[in-house]
């Protein structure tokens, strides 16, 4: 049954999902160890055979701490894949906006739409990793601060021909305008990056913009959501502007998978633990695993903690539909879904699992499957007649032969 209180009850996002579309989001994940070069070339690989397979856009994160995420700049892995890809979108996810001066911003994410064509989304943050602001000198507590300001400069870069003067101590601009209009109008599409505060459905609403939700998996993390709708409808209502459509809410979560559970399970054995071991071990909010009561996991390691809470998938695509048919249910819908990108698997596995993916999970969601089987359904139920009509469609037409030809054949 759908949660009341998100789809029923005036906290949902507005419009109907009728076909969703499918992506990664690669903040990234590799384990310390091996050679950067490589990792980001196998990441680059993977771009290209998601773009074959059809998936529908790639984001790219930006850290700077940690050892295991290894993006500084996701406007240059944007580029590099963008040389190596004919048609999926590519996006910032995130861009950390408390650790840049909004016209730098505004202005490359200018540049890289009419580099792309318009192939580009921009994700936007405030800066996820504690240690990355205070190797900057920047107290974390001011992030989520200098997002919003930030975000409300780069609004105002993007769609208005008035010069902007503004000072907020940590940034100051005087009579600023970009250099030029991006391609897409009035701006590529923005996404709020969404953990557990009020600041993404804060910008969000005031802006009409989609969130970007990091914390969907864990069923306990819907009272967020709950949360987050109403703040996002007051905001709305407040600076009188229509909250983004359902379907441009993207949902994050990891998955692998392979032709049978036990396969996935093998095959995950590769390097789960010591991506668990990092991933909900960080000091990050939104990087803990909790139980059906809300209880942190006191030891988040194996397949049954990935399954028991909900985080994740390790199966079939028959256990990937069904784990994204209860988030749709749970949450009223929503119109993507990024596979976290991961290390659990080999490169050969992680391979097949997405194209596994591509194969049976994204048409089931896509219209695709639904509508070739109702074809299909329609067509046995009319078979009989249909061999009937065939037959008398054959024997007219060698009648009709015999009667042209049958006076000509005795001459």
């Amino acid at each position: 049954m759908t949660d009341p209180d998100i789809a029923s009850s005036g906290l949902a996002l507005p419009g109907t999902v009728d076909s969703m579309q499918f992506g990664a989001f690669f903040a990234p994940h590799h384990a310390p160890g091996g050679s950067v070069t490589r990792d980001l070339a196998r990441d680059l690989e993977l771009v290209e055979w998601l773009d074959e397979l059809g998936y529908d856009e790639a984001c790219f994160g930006e850290h700077y701490t940690s050892g295991y995420e290894i993006y500084a700049s996701p406007e240059l892995m944007i580029m590099a894949a963008a040389g190596r890809t004919r048609r999926i979108t590519l996006g910032t996810g995130v861009s950390s906006l408390a650790y840049h001066h909004p016209l730098v911003v505004a202005s490359r994410i200018a540049q890289l739409d009419h580099l792309t064509n318009g192939r580009i989304f921009f994700g936007v943050g405030p800066g996820s990793l504690p240690s990355d602001a205070q190797m900057m000198g920047i107290p974390y507590t001011e992030n989520r601060r200098r997002m919003e300001e930030s975000m409300d400069a780069i609004f105002h870069l993007f769609t208005s021909d008035e010069p902007l003067t503004v000072d907020r101590g940590w940034f100051k601009l005087e009579d600023a305008l970009l250099n030029y209009k991006t391609l897409q109008r009035p701006h590529p599409p923005i996404a709020v990056a969404s953990v557990a505060s009020p600041n993404a459905p804060r910008i969000a609403g005031k802006y009409g913009l989609p969130m970007l939700s990091l914390t969907a998996n864990n069923p306990v993390n819907f009272e967020i959501f709950r949360e987050q709708f109403a703040i996002l409808h007051q905001r709305s209502e407040e600076f009188g502007v229509a909250p983004a459509p359902r379907s441009a809410w993207r949902l994050v979560g990891p998955m692998h998978i392979a032709e049978t559970r036990e396969q996935a399970e093998r095959e995950v054995a590769h390097g789960l633990d010591r991506w668990m071991d990092f991933f909900f071990r960080i000091p990050v909010d939104y990087m803990v695993l909790k139980d059906e009561h809300g209880d942190p996991v006191k030891d988040p390691r194996n397949v049954d903690v990935i399954r028991g809470t909900g985080f994740g998938v390790i199966g079939t695509p028959d256990d990937a539909i069904a784990h994204i048919e209860r988030l749709q249910e749970a949450t009223g819908g929503f119109g993507k879904f990024l596979f976290m990108t991961h290390n659990w698997a080999d490169r050969t596995a992680t391979l097949r699992s997405h194209e596994l993916i591509a194969e049976y999970v994204m048409p089931h969601f896509q219209d695709g499957v639904r509508r070739r089987e109702e074809r299909w359904t329609d067509l046995q139920k009319t078979v009989g007649r249909a061999m009937s009509d065939m037959q008398a469609g054959m024997t007219e037409a060698v009648e009709r032969h015999q009667r042209e030809y049958q006076g000509g054949a005795g001459r």
